[in-house]
């Protein structure tokens, strides 16, 4: 009985020891735990003081990638790179007949385009329909928003390879070196003050 009790003491002393062991485990890391629990908001670029009125959710990260190196096809079927359009700034709209945003908020990109010289500034209006058909009314569709030019990517894969990872509309806004440096992800209005503030912005920095 004697041993009994000896073994239950010395039992419940490792269990005792082993708790404060961990709760000292737990406190020691406690700073990890709660950077870990909360991260911290992805840092924003200086452009970010344009996020406001319709360019409200406009994202600028600090991270500067470059355009990817995906072809899509121009009006006439030619292989066409975002490589390209360097030199100028670049805005990238992806759109389908399917997405009623995605036409409405159309004649503020032709307006945009008008508002700037082609060697300065270019609107690259990406249409994602992935049918013969879809492509055809996009293509009778854009026509009555000139200046606007027909681009296609029929794979619809373009989506994914961009910061909106398949949202719609999705714009993305690369400056004169080719970097995305600003993304858009649903309707906005791009004849905007705000807007053309922006653009204004990335033609003032230098092109090289």
């Amino acid at each position: 009985m004697k041993g009994s009790k000896t073994a239950g003491i010395a039992i419940a002393g490792a269990l005792a020891v082993g708790m404060i062991a961990g709760a000292g485990l737990l406190y020691a890391n406690r700073d990890a735990f709660f950077k870990a629990a909360t991260s911290e908001p992805a840092a924003k670029s200086e452009l970010a003081r344009f996020a406001t009125g319709s360019l409200t959710r406009l994202e600028t990260l600090k991270a500067t990638p470059m355009a990817p190196d995906y072809v899509f096809k121009n009006r006439d079927g030619a292989d066409v790179t975002f490589a390209q359009f360097r030199g100028k700034v670049v805005v990238v709209n992806l759109w389908a007949m399917w997405c009623a945003p995605c036409r409405t908020e159309m004649p503020t990109l032709a307006r945009l385009d008008e508002a700037y010289p082609d060697d300065q500034l270019t609107v690259l209006p990406i249409n994602v329909d992935a049918t013969p058909d879809g492509l055809a009314d996009a293509r009778s569709f854009i026509d009555v928003h000139e200046p606007l030019p027909l681009y296609s990517d029929m794979k619809f894969q373009l989506p994914f390879e961009l910061p909106g990872e398949g949202k719609m509309p999705q714009t993305v806004i690369l400056d004169r070196q080719g970097r995305i440096r600003a993304s858009f992800s649903g309707e906005a209005d791009w004849a905007s003050p705000e807007a053309r503030a922006l653009m204004d912005a990335l033609l003032a920095e230098p092109a090289a």
